[in-house]
């Protein structure tokens, strides 16, 4: 599939239902990074809305932005061969096979940001759309009722960035962009997204997996977990979401740890998250009922993948993942 397909909207705003895209990038080698997301809700009895996101990561300094617009005052349009375009709260995104744009300028309590950025997919397999589920006939499917492409699972991410009155230059950075859908936020999840790097800048390798609970007929699952890796031109896949006996997703925040095992072999994915070093997201339902996102960008990680042919390898970042828990409770304050 194309990325332009992957990224097409799903969701009307008539519809109970969440829909977003997201960018991030990280300088490599140091702890910081940014994260912006467009969202749309959907509530069953009232006219939608639709918000623009940032976050930021120095170091110990942290900041979040979040701004809600009526969805009618919004754009989300393309998909399919024509390049998706995203407009809302005067932040603006563009997204094509190649690559994308965003711009946009938020204001809140941690001041002001504005950034100019442009991102394009890394050659070669890394770059490729990544999905999660066993088969992409589940993407257009009923069930699971969650569902997360990655359209571009590796690029390189250029232009400006000011906060406040501090710029980011903002050269090759390594980054991703991904989109999810889903009738409600799961009750429960880890997510996380690795690409490895070498000291001297060159890839190694990617991770992205997720653990979580979801609803099905009003019953909440057990945690199911999914994992793709992408190292040395090949793709590892421990994607059997009803084989849980051969899955371990231990949540325990700041930390998640998955052990998996599949046809491709075995993998341990562990990633340990600072508090200190977080920002906190109210993630709003179509049914008003609210969960927290508690979000990491630099995150530290190691992955060990055993295969079933081939020699094992590990790969590790001190500082390049990004990391999600979505929890009943907030753990870090404030919460955007």
């Amino acid at each position: 599939m194309t990325p332009t397909h992957d990224n097409r909207p799903r969701q009307r705003p008539e519809r109970p239902a969440v829909e977003s895209w997201f960018l991030r990038a990280n300088l490599p080698g140091q702890a910081r990074a940014l994260w912006l997301k467009i969202t749309t809700l959907g509530h069953p009895a009232e006219a939608g809305v639709t918000e623009a996101w940032c976050s930021l990561f120095d170091g110990d300094d942290t900041a979040a932005w979040r701004t809600t617009v009526p969805w009618p005052s919004a754009s989300i349009s393309g998909g399919d061969g024509t390049p998706v375009a995203l407009r809302a709260a005067g932040c603006e995104w563009h997204l094509d096979d190649h690559g994308g744009s965003s711009r946009g300028r938020l204001t809140g309590d941690a001041g002001t940001v504005a950034w100019d950025l442009r991102f394009s997919r890394v050659d070669g397999p890394l770059g490729e759309p990544l999905c999660l589920l066993p088969s992409r006939r589940l993407v257009d499917g009923p069930l699971p009722r969650s569902k997360l492409l990655t359209p571009f699972p590796a690029t390189r991410v250029h232009g400006t960035l000011h906060w406040n009155d501090t710029p980011w230059e903002i050269t090759d950075w390594i980054g991703m962009q991904g989109h999810n859908w889903q009738d409600a936020h799961a009750p429960e999840y880890a997510w996380g997204h690795c690409v490895f790097t070498t000291p001297d800048g060159a890839l190694t390798g990617l991770a992205e997996g997720a653990t979580g609970r979801i609803r099905i007929a009003g019953v909440t699952t057990p945690r199911i977990s999914l994992l793709g890796v992408r190292h040395d031109g090949r793709t590892y896949r421990f994607d059997t979401l009803v084989d849980l006996w051969r899955q371990d997703g231990d949540i325990a925040f700041p930390n998640w740890t998955l052990r998996i095992r599949g046809a491709d072999g075995e993998a341990l994915l562990a990633m340990r998250a600072n508090p200190t070093r977080m920002v906190c997201l109210g993630y709003d339902n179509p049914d008003r009922s609210r969960r927290f996102c508690h979000n990491s960008k630099t995150a530290a990680v190691t992955l060990r993948v055993q295969p079933v042919r081939g020699h094992g390898f590990e790969l590790a970042s001190t500082d390049g993942g990004a990391l999600e828990f979505l929890l009943p409770d907030a753990h870090v304050l404030p919460v955007v």
